[in-house]
């Protein structure tokens, strides 16, 4: 049985992860319309979901989000503005 679990746990590291989910929380510093990403006070860029309202963000808003990582870039799948953000 170790066996199998030890061969399962070989093959199984040798696919790659599609997407990896994460959050991230900061001030919006940029908006770029015509990409249609953000990018936040430590300076990482978010590609935001397609037909966003961009009337809903600013520049300044203080934002907390989930997103994933699909070959190194940051796909938002939930933005909301933040109530209160540890300096």
């Amino acid at each position: 049985m170790r066996h199998f679990v030890a061969a399962f746990m070989f093959f199984a590291s040798l696919f790659p992860v599609g997407a990896l989910a994460d959050d991230a929380q900061g001030t919006i510093t940029k908006i770029d319309e015509d990409n249609s990403t953000i990018t936040l006070d430590d300076g990482k860029v978010y590609k935001l979901p397609g037909e966003f309202d961009l009337s809903a963000i600013e520049k300044g808003m203080k934002v907390t989000l989930m997103f994933d990582v699909v070959d190194k870039e940051r796909y938002i799948t939930d933005i909301e503005q933040a109530t209160d953000l540890a300096e």
